[in-house]
Formats: structure tokens, C-alpha cells, sequence
């Protein structure tokens, strides 16, 4: 064990103001907090700063403006561009003063649907400059999705690009954004578009802009200087999938999370000023607004930003010549890209012929990493390869090996020890915890580290029955258990969020989709396991009485769940089944029917109210094996 890890856990636990005072000693507050933890203010309650000058000016005016911060390497355009920190200060700048000229101020919200490109990082900085919140969507999402999170975050400005580039793939957003704008409630006043030479977008006047042309017009302006907000001022909300089918707007303070993150990059992943680090993510979900924009800039690291997959831009050795290309020192990605990677090259061919120069861990998060990837990646790259685990809600990781401590203990298909602030449980249904071993409630003691959400946007009562199950802590909706050496395994989720390729969706959402296609009447959608993606989301459907083209009725449910979510929601396969296994209550048993899926021997539940359900299921998913 790491005697650093020990002791920086049991300070953290024992004296956690101390802790968390001297780790935000690395922030330049404008007002120095008046206090460590409120329990009504947050963290460092009475304390002022601002993100953008903490992430980029400090360095600037520090001496190190040349120091490279930013590397865009982009295999689907061809491109690998660098700015310093200098350049990027110039860049965020010239945004903000375009923001400005809209009207976007302090508290305003700005909803960017953009795709890996730097300018999407200039956005963000510039709102966090300015004061504005801003709402990052996935470029990969709906029209129908989009204009959810408008209704909800009613911004006053909305930025976008002409287009997306999804592989081999050109996806045009305006349309996209048009339409949500055009069936949203709320009327967003300006639309700032950045044309890329893939697909020119058509404007609507006078709402939309020219992203060129307005930082043309806006160049005389005065760069806006850094507002000073209150370290529990918003920085940002990000939406992630609710069970209702309703997005959770989870609200990111600006303290507690420049704090946390600036206190992980040298803790966790080993990163200081000048190094490089890179997670292979995207900007539209956490790891990217936490590690590829705000915590290597926080720290003077370099980052990088990619724009493309680990296969098919244009091979399985993408990732490990980006590696060697820019001195990677630490990498970060999902287990869905190391499987990727494995599957298109199996013998590791591209890996022996790249290598992996200056890069000493692998990290891997976004869904469970299982033994099997691990031991693949750590036989071929010889380096450790470490699972760890976080959400949204929390912004930062909880559960690690922390590499940069100087820890290095790792066990294959555990996500670490609880990372230093953070004070895990499992429980069982009767809030008492389990023996070590046996699976329960995975919870976390409150009050939650920095960084972690303390709210969720226009929705205060469903951010408290995240704390309602278990009084005094937050319940993360995962099952797992410790183990006898103190390792902590994620083994599941315990609501209906699967994790798809480190996207989390909702099957109850999907479930509300499908149940209104023509000739449905009763349907569950589960998540089984998935060799490649982790899970898949799998419909089962029973058909209305007197249905008709019923052949046709599976694909209907495909493309309409399609249409709402859109791609990212990857539902692929849907089965029309006579009945589905239920309680004598009339509770569908969805976790029969993912272990059905998993080809998983059970014995039929003593609940169920007809057990012939079961072969009749397994009839219409394995038919070779019921003939």
C-alpha cells in the first residue's frame, strides 16, 4: 500500500476541512472562503474566483503563456492544430466578447450542441469567463432531446456547428437545431453557428449568426474581464438520463469543482504543469467537461482534444499514434474503446508497431471494466491499466487506484479504494451494512466532496430522494460490495440506467417510447450484457389483440425509439413475445428477463405468477435452441 494514499485518506476522513483547505490552496480565490464547509453554503462558502482565470489566465500571467495548452488532433478532417496558453486566452476571449454582444451575462445560460472541435472549448471557458452557465448537449442527441434541455435551462443564447463528424459519417446539426428550437416552449434569442467546411448551414435572420462574422464585427470590443462569482455559483448543468424519461439537470459549482479537479490531476493521474494528459471522451458528457476542458488547464497541463474513434479513423491504431504523436503521459478512455481496439485487432499489431512512447497508466471509466479488457490492454502495453468509477452527479472519480500517490494496487474488475473525500457503504435493504463480500446498496456518506452536485437545475425535490433511501447518505444506484482486502467492486446498476458504450440511458424512457407505437401493448425494455458496449438496451414487446402486420412491428419499435433519442440510443433489437414474466402484483421481472438475455441458468422466481412465461420467451430469443 501506498503510504501517501493511507495518509492523505485517513486526513481527508479524520479532518476533512483541513483537507480540503489545504487542497484549495491551489486556486487563486479573488476572497479567500470564510469557511471550508457549510452545510447551508457548500464548500468554501464566502470564498470568490473565477474558473476561466483560475483554467487559463493564471497561467498567462504566471510566466508560462507559451507553454502549449491546448492539441486538436482531429483523423476525420485531417488536422492537428496547438494553441498555447497565450493562444487560448486570445481565443476564449474573443468568444466572450462575442457573447457579450448578445446580451449573455452573468447567470444567463448558454446551451452549446457542438461537436469535438476546439471552438466548443473556447465556448465553455468564455461562458465560464463571462459568469454565464453553460449547458453542454451532445451532438449525438435528438432534436426531440435537445429541446428538452432548451425548456429546461432556457438559455439566452444556444451555439452551435454547421455539422458533426460521427466517423465516416457527416451529421448536420442546424437542421437538428431548428427543429428543436421550432417545437421548444421556451424561444432561445440568439443562435451563434460556426460554419465548418463539411456542410454550410443555412441562417435564419435574425435570430442566427455567423460565428466568423460576429467575432469579425465584435473584434474592436474590449475582452470582458473574469466575473467574480461565489464558489457556489453554477458553472455549468449538465443533463444526464432520469428513470421518468425527464433529463436531471445536475448543477457543477464553481469552488468545489475547480478545487476537486485541481487536486486529482497530480493525486490520481499524475499530471502536473507541462504534461500531457488525454481523455479520449466527449465534451457532451462529464469526463469531458471535467478532463478533456477544466481540470488539465486547472493544473498547466497540456490536453488534448480528439475527433474520432479508436477504429475506423481510419484504423485500430488511431489511439496509440496520438499517444506516441504528442507525448501522452497519462490516457484515460472507456473499457468500450479498449474493446473496440481488441476486436478489429486481436493480436495487438498496430500497438507493437506504434508503441506507446511516453505514456506510463491507462485509465478506464464509463462503465464496468471487465477482467478480460484489462488483462488484454495490460499484456499488450505492459503498463497498468486501472479501472475507476464516478458519475455525473460527483464530477470527479470516488473510487480509484491513485496512480499519482504513488498507489499502484489494482484488482481486475474492481474500481480501486475510495478515493481521498470520499466515504463509501454498502448497505442492505435494511440501511444496515453488509459483510464484506456480500452485495448491497453502494452509498456514499454525506456531506459528498467537492465537486459533487448539490442540486439539480428547477428540481430540488428530485435531487433530495437521492438522500431519502439512506438518511446521511447519497444513494448512487449501483450494487457492489468490498471485498476482504478492502477493494471496492461496482457490479451494477440498481434503477433501470444502463450504460451503453459510457453513454447512460434510460430504459424506462424507452419503455414510454415504444409503449406508444401503433400495435403495442405491453412492453420492458432491459439492459443485457454486451461483449463490445458493456450493455444494450433490448425491447420486448407484446403485441395488441387483433394487431395487424405484425412482422413489421419490431422494426417500428426500432425506428421510432430512433427518432425520439436518436442514435445514441442504440436500441437494435426488439422481440415480440406472447406475455412477459410478471409478479401476481403485476410487476414486470426485468431482471429475469436480462438474465434470459445473459443465456444465465435461475430457477423461476417464487413471485412469478405464470413460470411457463419463461420458455415461451426463450422460444422467440433462442429458436434454434427451442427446436
Amino acid at each position: 500500500m501506498s503510504d501517501a494514499y493511507r495518509q492523505t485518506w485517513d486526513l481527508s476522513i479524520k479532518h476533512p476541512e483541513a483537507f480540503w483547505s489545504q487542497a484549495a490552496r491551489a486556486i487563486d480565490w479573488i476572497t479567500p472562503p470564510d469557511t471550508t464547509y457549510d452545510p447551508d453554503r457548500g464548500w468554501f462558502a464566502g470564498g470568490t474566483l473565477n474558473t476561466a482565470w483560475n483554467a487559463v489566465d493564471r497561467h498567462v500571467a504566471n510566466g508560462r503563456g507559451e507553454d502549449c495548452a491546448l492539441i486538436y488532433d482531429s483523423p476525420v478532417t485531417g488536422t492537428v492544430e496547438r494553441w498555447t496558453y497565450a493562444g487560448l486566452q486570445d481565443e476564449v476571449g474573443r468568444v466572450a466578447a462575442m457573447l457579450e454582444a448578445r446580451g449573455v451575462g452573468r447567470g444567463d445560460r448558454v446551451v452549446i450542441y457542438m461537436p469535438m472541435i476546439p471552438q466548443t472549448v473556447f465556448a465553455m471557458l468564455a461562458c465560464a469567463r463571462l459568469g454565464a452557465i453553460h449547458s453542454v448537449v451532445f451532438g449525438g442527441f435528438a432534436a426531440h432531446e435537445l429541446a428538452k434541455r432548451i425548456d429546461d435551462a432556457t438559455p439566452r443564447a444556444l451555439l452551435t456547428a454547421s455539422c458533426g463528424i460521427e466517423g465516416s459519417r457527416t451529421i448536420a446539426y442546424k437542421p437538428l437545431v431548428d427543429e428543436a428550437l421550432s417545437s421548444a416552449r421556451h424561444e432561445v434569442e440568439s443562435v451563434l453557428v460556426f460554419q465548418r467546411p463539411q456542410v454550410v448551414a443555412e441562417l435564419i435572420a435574425p435570430r442566427d449568426h455567423d460565428w466568423a462574422t460576429l467575432r469579425e464585427e465584435t473584434a474592436h470590443l474590449p475582452v470582458p474581464p473574469c466575473a467574480e462569482m461565489a464558489a457556489n455559483d453554477p458553472l455549468y448543468i449538465l443533463y444526464t438520463s432520469g428513470t421518468t424519461g425527464t433529463p436531471k439537470g445536475v448543477v457543477r459549482e464553481n469552488g468545489g469543482h475547480a478545487v476537486n479537479l485541481a487536486w486529482s490531476m497530480p493525486a490520481i493521474y499524475d499530471i502536473g504543469p507541462g504534461d500531457v494528459f488525454w481523455a479520449a471522451s466527449d465534451v457532451g458528457w462529464v469526463v469531458g467537461h471535467s478532463y478533456i476542458v477544466y481540470a488539465p488547464l486547472l493544473a498547466g497541463a497540456t490536453t488534448v482534444l480528439f475527433e474520432g474513434k479508436p477504429v475506423g479513423t481510419p484504423d485500430a491504431g488511431t489511439f496509440w499514434r496520438v499517444i506516441q504523436r504528442h507525448k501522452v503521459k497519462t490516457f484515460f478512455t472507456a473499457p468500450t474503446a479498449i474493446r473496440a481496439i481488441r476486436k478489429e485487432d486481436p493480436e495487438a499489431s498496430f500497438l507493437q508497431e506504434i508503441g506507446t512512447g511516453d505514456l506510463k497508466v491507462i485509465f478506464l471509466a464509463g462503465e464496468r471494466a471487465d477482467p478480460e479488457t484489462i488483462s488484454w490492454a495490460e499484456e499488450h502495453t505492459r503498463l497498468p491499466v486501472i479501472d475507476h468509477w464516478w458519475q455525473t452527479e460527483l464530477g470527479a472519480p470516488a473510487i480509484a487506484t491513485c496512480f499519482g500517490l504513488g498507489d499502484t494496487r489494482r484488482k481486475r474488475g474492481s474500481a480501486g479504494f475510495p478515493v481521498p473525500g470520499n466515504a463509501f457503504a454498502i448497505l442492505g435493504e435494511d440501511g444496515q451494512p453488509v459483510p464484506d463480500g456480500q452485495s448491497g446498496a453502494v452509498v456514499m456518506r454525506e456531506p459528498l466532496a467537492p465537486c459533487a452536485f448539490r442540486t439539480l437545475w428547477n428540481n430540488p425535490a428530485g435531487y433530495a430522494k437521492n438522500f431519502t433511501s439512506f438518511p446521511g447518505f447519497y444513494e448512487t444506484g449501483d450494487a457492489g460490495h468490498f471485498d476482504e482486502e478492502g477493494f471496492l467492486h461496482i457490479m451494477g446498476r440498481t434503477d433501470d440506467i444502463i450504460n451503453v458504450a459510457g453513454h447512460r440511458l434510460s430504459t424506462g424512457q424507452m419503455e414510454q417510447i415504444v409503449a406508444t407505437v401503433d400495435g403495442v401493448a405491453e412492453c420492458a425494455v432491459i439492459g443485457a450484457d454486451d461483449a463490445l458496449k458493456g450493455q444494450i438496451p433490448i425491447a420486448f414487446v407484446i403485441p395488441r389483440a387483433g394487431a395487424s402486420d405484425l412482422e413489421s412491428l419490431a422494426p417500428r419499435v426500432i425506428a421510432e425509439v430512433r427518432r425520439e433519442l436518436g442514435a445514441v440510443a442504440a436500441l437494435k433489437t426488439a422481440f415480440v413475445v406472447p406475455q412477459l414474466p410478471k409478479t401476481r402484483s403485476g410487476k414486470i421481472l426485468r431482471n429475469v428477463l436480462r438474465k434470459i438475455m445473459n443465456g444465465e441458468d435461475f430457477p423461476p422466481p417464487p413471485t412469478i405468477e405464470d413460470p411457463g412465461a419463461l420458455d415461451a420467451i426463450r422460444s422467440v430469443v433462442f429458436p434454434k435452441a427451442a427446436a
